[in-house]
């Protein structure tokens, strides 16, 4: 069986079913009917996917719209779409985009849990964690209830209003969360400029995109550089995790591209989410994780 890591408990998500090119999903008290094209399989489900809240119609390959699945799902977009989930300390609010998102990806939880369980290991100091693409901010949430100083970067300011709202909403709107609108690479090139050290660092780039300037991201040009630039960041005690979505690229390259930064243990594999009742696991990207000076679990 291919290599995935471990996915925690999460009570107020649920994959209840895939297949079809579609997965069936419950966040809180939500279900929501989206395309994935991993499901390359039969759904097991039947009449549950009609009775659907929200389901997303995709109209181009840059994004479609939600349709109501009924009153509930009429409501919900009629008041914003907005609705909250709960992960240990964190409070999360979820708004269906019409890219078929709610800015919540419940697959990076095990990394979650990686920073969560990391932060004894640093000592009674607070340790300092660099966020880059971190979208809406479940990471740095969490990561902030567990004691790290976060610097959070994203290139989108609907984004950083989106964290604000999930640190409002789990009562750290005072916690020492950096916020910053910037490019990811440019920030990190300054920081390695300013000598800057940090003990964790997340990447979860997009597969292209663009800087709040102008900048252009294309992952298959850019990943490298940035690996490499993060990699000067790191602590004498540090770790590092690079997360991928829909690109043609194996946990290998990922795995690869960690082993160009100094000596540490790496380890990669596949996220997935399973089924709920079932033995099946749905993909959902490749991670690779890099760490020294400490102990992790998997």
């Amino acid at each position: 069986m291919p290599v995935s890591f471990e996915h925690p408990p999460f009570d107020d998500h649920a994959l209840l079913d895939a297949g079809g090119g579609e997965k069936l999903e419950r966040f809180g008290s939500v279900v929501l009917r989206r395309p994935d094209p991993q499901a390359l399989w039969r759904k097991r489900l039947g009449a549950e996917w009609e009775r659907a809240d929200l389901c997303f119609v995709r109209e181009s390959d840059r994004g479609g719209r939600w349709e109501p699945g009924g009153e509930r799902g009429v409501s919900l977009l009629e008041d914003g779409g907005a609705w909250r989930v709960s992960y240990g300390p964190a409070r999360l609010v979820l708004r269906p985009t019409p890219f078929k998102h709610v800015g919540l990806f419940p697959e990076q939880a095990t990394n979650w849990e990686l920073l969560r369980g990391a932060r004894p290991r640093f000592g009674d100091e607070p340790p300092r964690l660099l966020n880059l693409f971190g979208y809406s901010g479940a990471a740095s949430v969490l990561a902030a209830a567990a004691g790290w100083r976060v610097t959070h970067v994203d290139a989108s300011r609907t984004a950083l209003a989106w964290l604000r709202d999930n640190l409002a909403a789990s009562d750290l709107a005072r916690a020492p969360v950096r916020m910053l609108l910037e490019d990811a690479l440019t920030f990190a090139r300054r920081e390695r400029r300013r000598g800057s050290a940090y003990e964790a660092i997340l990447l979860d780039p997009p597969h292209h995109g663009r800087g709040p300037k102008g900048e252009r991201w294309q992952l298959e040009d850019d990943l490298a550089e940035l690996v490499e630039t993060a990699g000067a960041l790191l602590a004498e005690r540090s770790l590092l995790v690079l997360s991928t979505y829909a690109v043609g690229f194996s946990p290998l390259a990922l795995e690869n591209l960690l082993a160009d930064l100094p000596a540490g243990r790496i380890a990669a594999g596949e996220l997935a989410l399973p089924e709920a009742g079932g033995a099946r696991l749905l993909p959902a990207g490749f991670c690779a994780r890099w760490w020294r000076g400490i102990e992790l679990g998997r």
